[in-house]
């Protein structure tokens, strides 16, 4: 039985973590499945949205702590550093990939699960979702990203209370603090996927990329050089078609009808 399952709707791809009886904590085959899922997803010129939720009743509640229990671990420390940078390009191509990702937190979620919904573009959550950081209570730093991406989302000061305390807390919480952008009931979790989707499916699909990378560049450039990249990718969709087609509909009061 494969850790990951994909299931392709038109230009949404859905990606279920499939580890129901651990909550869907992660393995060595779960990153390995997610790198090519990933990797393939990010090329594939036809694929608008992607979402990534968990099967059955939990989202991901990170990495799979057993067989570590017997303390450090064998190799060279060298070794380690290059296998665990290789495998935290998930978060990265969550990240840079042009699709938006939408995380349909369906439950738990915690360790590497939370870095991953971090990394995605949307987030929602069911009211019954447990959140926490758990890093520190595994003793370790962070990984997949955490450390860049939390920050970001909520920031440093609730960042670092969240890694340094480890404490859980709630759907009603993550939606406060802007972790999450909506909590549903669970059996409305995926008709709100759905909605969002379908309103994605409805926008220029060039102006969702730009938006995304100008939103992910932001991050690390001055205001001056954020200007410079929303310059050159304005000027290039004025010469898009979509962009007529938009004045077009708008003009006429109409649904726009982008190419796809």
């Amino acid at each position: 039985m494969s850790v990951v399952n994909t299931f392709r709707d038109g230009a949404r791809l859905t990606i279920t973590l499939n580890r129901p009886d651990s909550l869907n904590s992660i393995v060595p085959d779960m990153l390995e499945e997610m790198l090519e899922i990933l990797d393939a997803a990010a090329s594939d010129t036809t694929l608008r949205v992607v979402v990534l939720t968990g099967a059955g009743r939990g989202f991901c509640a990170g990495g799979d702590l057993h067989g570590t229990g017997s303390g450090g671990r064998p190799g060279r420390v060298e070794t380690a550093i290059a296998a665990s940078r290789r495998v935290m390009r998930i978060s990265q191509t969550f990240r840079s990939m042009p699709q938006q990702v939408i995380a349909a937190i369906n439950g738990p979620c915690a360790g590497a699960g939370l870095s991953w919904a971090c990394a995605a573009d949307l987030r929602i959550a069911v009211d019954t979702t447990t959140f926490a950081t758990a890093f520190a209570s595994a003793a370790v730093g962070g990984d997949h990203g955490i450390s860049w991406l939390l920050p970001r989302i909520v920031g440093l000061g609730r960042a670092a209370e969240l890694m340094l305390l480890g404490e859980k807390f709630g759907a009603d919480d993550a939606l406060r603090i802007g972790l999450v952008s909506r909590v549903v009931p669970a059996a409305e979790l995926m008709s709100v996927v759905d909605q969002w989707t379908t309103r994605l499916l409805g926008l220029a699909p060039g102006a969702l990329a730009a938006m995304k990378a100008n939103l992910r560049e932001s991050q690390t450039l001055s205001l001056g050089e954020a200007l410079d990249r929303e310059a050159e990718r304005l000027s290039y969709a004025f010469r898009h078609p979509d962009a007529g087609e938009a004045a077009r509909a708008f003009l006429e009061q109409r649904p726009p009808h982008f190419a796809d």
